[in-house]
């Protein structure tokens, strides 16, 4: 279901979208896909907030020089949008306009638009990067921009 939704050309597009925004600012933005909890976490009654706060982690998105890594992460089977964001971003963006580009997305979603929604989602955040990161000589690329599908 999630190739299908997010085939090769599609994540190419995400992955050029996250390489042209990442020249407006100097955040860094990744972007994960997951299909579906594992049993293990179902278990445990994990929400995909929780599971998006150990995907942060694991793939070290709070790792750059400003603390301004920012993770965009869909759960498929939960048709959730999570962002979670360092604490250098985090304490310039309210909840509020995480929560906008969540929804931006969760709509393009439902009508079956994924590429679409995906860019959106790194549209709007690199906004907000924009505003509190302004690009400074270059993107230092301290993360990978290739979506990762899990």
């Amino acid at each position: 279901m999630t190739r299908r939704r997010f085939p090769a050309h599609a994540l190419s597009a995400i992955e050029s979208a996250i390489t042209t925004v990442e020249a407006r600012h100097a955040g860094e933005i990744r972007f994960v896909i997951e299909t579906a909890l594992d049993v293990s976490a179902l278990l445990a009654d994990r929400t995909p907030r929780e599971r998006a706060v150990e995907v942060f982690s694991q793939y070290r998105v709070w790792d750059t020089a400003n603390n301004n890594g920012v993770l965009i992460y869909l759960l498929m089977a939960e048709h959730d949008v999570e962002i979670i964001a360092d604490r250098g971003i985090a304490a310039k963006v309210s909840d509020a306009e995480w929560q906008a580009v969540c929804q931006e997305m969760e709509t393009h979603f439902r009508a079956g638009r994924f590429r679409e929604g995906a860019i959106a989602g790194v549209e709007g955040v690199a906004a907000l990067l924009a505003r509190h990161f302004p690009h400074e000589g270059g993107d230092r690329n301290e993360q990978p921009n290739r979506p990762i599908l899990l």
